[in-house]
């Protein structure tokens, strides 16, 4: 079995992938405060509540967008498996043709999105990651990945709405029963769902202009799948795809490590 970590801004996701298969996936709250014991023991808290035992995985395998945290988990990680983590980063093989201006430049969770993309489905493909923030990934027919779209996510701007203003509170991000309303709270409901969702919609629409053909389009974050719903365009809901894109990374570089 395989332990596969994804360090977001708000969240770490941690995926156990047994034959190719995630089997199970949990949720922490990123927390750059903690020290690697502090993680060891919950990550490890975690694993054992659901019954799986700390030394019967193979492997791990981490990314992360958060630098201060790299090096925590690595030796978490390494303190609850004994094992040594590949980490997602300058080196490691991928197999995805990364055709932006500094290669280096692009998020290891874009990477492994990108990776388990194009293993996955039709090509070209579009991927939203909603998260902290969203990002569009666009790869080509052939597999290259040719950059992306970065916008604040659903939740970043909604909190940013609520703590700008006077007289507008924080809402939960769900839909109101209409797009037009009466009142603030289902409005400001209303622009995150209804409107998250048109700008999805339209960014689709210019990139396929772009691209002069039809793409696969997939969601996957921590939030898509309140936003995919409401699209338009036929969108895959695909919770796993980075997870997923983990495991493959680590195939193909396990024998080198």
């Amino acid at each position: 079995m395989l332990l596969a970590i994804d360090v977001g801004n708000s969240n770490i996701v941690i995926g156990c992938i047994n034959g190719g298969e995630i089997s199970h996936v949990f949720r922490m709250v990123t927390d750059i405060s903690k020290t690697e014991f502090e993680y060891a023991v919950g990550i490890k808290n975690i694993l054992e509540f659901e019954g799986i035992r700390c030394d019967g995985f193979e492997g791990a395998i981490v990314s992360s967008v958060v630098p201060p945290l790299l090096t925590v988990l690595k030796s978490a990680v390494r303190s609850i498996t004994g094992k040594a983590a590949l980490i997602v980063g300058a080196g490691i093989k991928t197999g995805l043709n990364i055709l932006i201006d500094d290669p280096g430049q692009l998020g290891s969770d874009l990477v492994a999105d990108g990776v388990a993309a194009i293993s996955t489905y039709k090509l070209p493909v579009i991927v939203f990651d909603m998260g902290t923030a969203t990002t569009i990934s666009v790869i080509d027919a052939h597999g290259n990945y040719l950059g992306g779209v970065l916008y604040p996510g659903v939740a970043l701007s909604m909190n940013a709405l609520s703590t700008g203003t006077s007289q507008l509170p924080k809402v939960p991000i769900e839909p109101p029963e209409k797009v037009i309303n009466a009142n603030s709270i289902d409005c400001m409901k209303s622009g995150a769902i209804f409107g998250t969702a048109s700008m999805v919609d339209g960014m689709i629409d210019r990139i396929e202009a772009e691209l002069g053909q039809k793409c696969t389009v997939v969601a996957t974050g921590g939030l898509s799948g309140r936003i995919a719903p409401y699209c338009r365009h036929e969108i895959i809901h695909d919770e796993n795809l980075l997870l997923r894109g983990l495991g493959i990374i680590y195939e193909k570089n396990k024998k080198t490590k």
